[in-house]
């Protein structure tokens, strides 16, 4: 019986990555972005009508969360980016959800109401989504203050968490 059980919990954890990667897999191939590479453009409009490009985080430490509303790895990181975004906000942290849900741009602005993020939230079309190389999500870049890609994280565990927090930290005392 503990078998099956551990089976379930499994399959229930595994399942929306297999799909996550399904999904991701049928996009074009896109070179992967290396740690050290200047960050693609960006030109997004949030949930809430702001337009954003990279260019508005010139001079901050920008956290850019790739996800899905689908994905439970996502789900578990939202907490942990709130907190961050509370605990260094003030001292020059920018974090931006980047949704990679097709369909409607009302399901996305609902999650974010409903796990109550406290960042800005846009969706990235395919284009975004391959100039950064997505393979997987959740997918977390950590942008230095000259716009340069300092880190990138797949998957979110305790470990991941960690090695953001530190990431920022050292990034904000450059």
């Amino acid at each position: 019986m503990k078998t099956r059980i551990g089976f379930k919990k499994l399959a229930v954890r595994t399942l929306p990555l297999a799909l996550a990667a399904l999904v991701l897999s049928s996009q074009p191939a896109a070179a992967i972005l290396q740690k050290g590479e200047k960050a693609p453009a960006i030109k997004l409009t949030t949930t809430s009508g702001q337009p954003i490009t990279l260019s508005n985080y010139r001079g901050y430490v920008l956290v850019m969360d790739f996800f899905a509303t689908w994905c439970i790895p996502c789900k578990e990181a939202i907490p942990h980016l709130n907190a961050l975004n509370s605990k260094y906000g003030k001292q020059g942290l920018q974090i931006l959800g980047v949704s990679v849900d097709e369909g409607s741009d009302r399901d996305v602005k609902d999650f974010v109401v409903a796990r109550h993020l406290t960042y800005p939230v846009a969706v990235a079309g395919d284009e975004m989504q391959a100039d950064y190389g997505l393979r997987s999500i959740p997918t977390i870049y950590v942008i230095n203050k000259k716009g340069m890609v300092a880190e990138k994280f797949q998957g979110y565990s305790d470990q991941t968490a960690k090695a953001i927090e530190d990431t920022i930290k050292r990034l904000l005392a450059e």
